[in-house]
């Protein structure tokens, strides 16, 4: 039986917004010099887009939320092999917010947005498995 085809867009829609906030990291870790509180800022995004489109895909209504704990749970609550991944992507969270305004902390380093970035992918990619081909991007 196919699936709800208004289901496969919001879920498609979701991960290719998540596929756009990692192209944008990498871009901006990229540059010369790079920009690295906006590619935390883009991992943070990835993450909590890629979670949203795994929660819509089990029809679990979306909270107003860039806590990746918060989502995190509610993931592993339909899939508990995600736990351990979650548990180490929840430290994305504080980018959401962290770096976004005049007198944050200092700048995160390459190092800190290399990993950042490719905790973010590893969720990204995760989620992808676990949904319809249909949904991705």
């Amino acid at each position: 039986m196919p699936h709800d085809p208004t289901k496969v867009a919001e879920v498609k829609s979701w991960l290719a917004k998540a596929a756009e906030d990692l192209r944008a990291g990498a871009a901006d870790r990229a540059l010369a010099p790079p920009i690295n509180s906006d590619a935390v800022f883009h991992a943070q995004q990835a993450a909590e887009k890629s979670l949203k489109a795994f929660l819509s895909w089990h029809d679990v209504p979306l909270a107003r939320t860039h806590d990746l704990v918060e989502l995190g749970n509610q993931c592993a609550a339909i899939e508990p092999r995600l736990e351990p991944l979650l548990r180490r992507a929840a430290r994305l969270t504080r980018y959401a917010w962290q770096f976004r305004y005049p007198g944050a902390l200092a700048e995160p380093d390459n190092a800190e947005v290399d990993e950042a970035l490719s905790l973010a992918k590893d969720v990204h990619q995760t989620i992808l498995t676990l949904v319809p081909e249909q949904t991705h991007p």
